[in-house]
Order: structure tokens, then C-alpha cells, then sequence
């Protein structure tokens, strides 16, 4: 999905969203910039190959879907698994990447990193192999639905038509084992992100989450992976900080973007 004008901006989803992560904020950004959100690989309706999962992979999907709309310097912001992406993004293409916005979610390569996904019973269920297809299979909405209202603080703002969306999504073929395909693959992603540190990013860089989430972790996070980091929490917030509060997302976008 691409609208608005100005400089170019390529906003990644996160699991088990879609592009449609986006749809409340992307009105607010696009005064301001040419907005691109896209599905990613294993999601929506875009490919979903039988590998190619690790972020790194991914991440040069993202970048030429913006080189073939002619953008070849951009912003990029990505939310959870997209945050994922968009880091190596940043640090494979740093001639393209003028910008990295990272919103609640914990980093393969970041130094608690383990400590942190162990805490978290679903990276390890996701990455069994088959289990989690057969189990989710004609219960997309029924997870769906469960596993985002328990990161949800304000849930005046869950909205069971999105959840519909992003349920369908899951169940066209081969989604919902593309979106677990995301999670098998950290352990190689969490290799290739402590090469990165090795060369940290000089861009500016936005660090974002929900307060009762990860946002008060957000920005020491992130630097240890680029010298220029701003950011913080987002009050009254949990994870999903697009579909929660999108106000606040798009201002500190625009604020970031226009200040860098």
C-alpha cells in the first residue's frame, strides 16, 4: 500500500499482522511523506516461499520493493517482527537507509536477548516445527484475537474487525506457517545482529514502545546497535503501539523525521 507525498518512509508490520497494522497511522504520516507499507514475506498477500525467513533475507525484500517504486534513500520503520527487519535493513543498506524507527519489540544480537525470549511462551511455541500449523488451523481468529488482546493495555481501542483482517489473513495458504517461519529463524538472526554491532549505525534512530511493555527498554536497546538514539515510552500503552495509540505513533514519527 503506498500514499501521501514527500520523502519516502517504509513502514513494517509485525506478527501476525499485515500492512493493515498500519492503516490508522499511515492518514497522519502521509501529509508529510511518500508512505509504503507492505506485507512481508510469508504474510498477506505477498510470497510465501518454503524458506528465506531470516531477517536479513527479508530485509532485502523490503529494500527493493522501495528500489522498484524508485526510492533509493529512505526512512524505515518497523513494529515487532518488522523491527526485526527493518535493523539489518539499516545496517546492510546503510547508502539507502536514512532513518530506522523501532517500535516494542526485543532485538536478536541485543545483550538479553536469551534472557528475554525465554520469558516469552510464544517464540518458543512458534518455533516448533508443524505444531503450532496444526493447532491454529480453523482457529485463526480464536488465537488471533487471544494472543493481541493479552498485549493490549487500553482495549477500548481493540477492534475485533482488524483482528478479522489479520485471522484471514492467517489462513490463506501457507501464512500461518510463514508467520512461525519468522520465529525459526532468530537463532541465525541473533548471529547475524552481533556482526552488526561490530559497525554501529550512524543514522538517526527512533526507539519506541508501549510503557507496559517494552518501551522503557527500547532505547538502551537500541544503543547498542547505533550512537544516535532517541525515544522512550508511550504512556498507558501495551505492544501493539500502531493499533493502540496511532496518534502518538505518527507525531514521533513525524517529530523524528523532520528533526534527523
Amino acid at each position: 500500500m503506498t500514499g501521501g507525498k514527500g520523502p519516502p518512509l517504509l513502514l513494517l508490520h509485525g506478527w501476525p499482522e499485515t500492512w493493515w497494522e498500519w492503516h490508522r497511522v499511515m492518514p497522519r504520516l502521509a501529509p508529510h511523506f511518500s508512505v509504503v507499507a507492505i506485507d512481508l514475506r510469508g504474510a498477506g498477500f505477498s510470497d510465501c516461499p518454503r524458506d528465506g525467513y531470516d531477517k536479513a533475507t527479508m530485509a532485502r525484500d523490503a529494500h527493493e520493493v522501495m528500489r522498484s517504486l524508485g526510492h533509493d534513500r529512505y526512512a524505515v520503520c518497523g513494529h515487532d517482527i518488522g523491527g526485526m527487519v527493518a535493523l539489518p535493513q539499516a545496517a546492510l543498506f546503510r547508502n539507502a537507509v536514512s532513518h530506522l524507527a523501532v517500535l516494542d519489540v526485543p532485538l536478536p544480537g541485543w545483550s538479553e536477548w536469551e534472557a528475554t525470549i525465554a520469558k516469552l511462551w510464544h517464540f518458543a511455541f512458534h518455533m516448533n516445527r508443524d505444531l503450532p500449523e496444526r493447532m491454529i488451523h480453523g482457529r485463526e481468529y480464536d488465537y488471533v484475537s487471544a494472543f493481541m488482546a493479552e498485549r493490549f493495555y487500553d482495549h477500548s481501542t481493540f477492534d475485533p474487525a482488524d483482528v478479522e483482517i489479520f485471522a484471514r489473513a492467517m489462513s490463506l495458504p501457507g501464512r500461518t506457517r510463514g508467520g512461525m517461519e519468522w520465529y525459526r529463524t532468530l537463532a541465525d538472526d541473533h548471529a547475524a545482529a552481533l556482526a552488526y554491532k561490530k559497525k554501529p549505525l550512524a543514522i538517526p534512530v527512533l526507539a519506541m514502545g508501549g510503557d507496559r511493555r517494552f518501551g522503557p527498554r527500547m532505547v538502551p536497546m537500541l544503543r547498542e546497535f547505533a550512537s544516535d538514539v532517541s525515544g522512550g515510552s508511550i504512556d498507558r500503552c501495551g505492544h501493539y503501539v500502531a493499533d493502540e495509540r496511532p496518534h502518538e505513533v505518527a507525531e514521533a514519527l513525524i517529530g523524528f523525521l523532520r528533526a534527523a
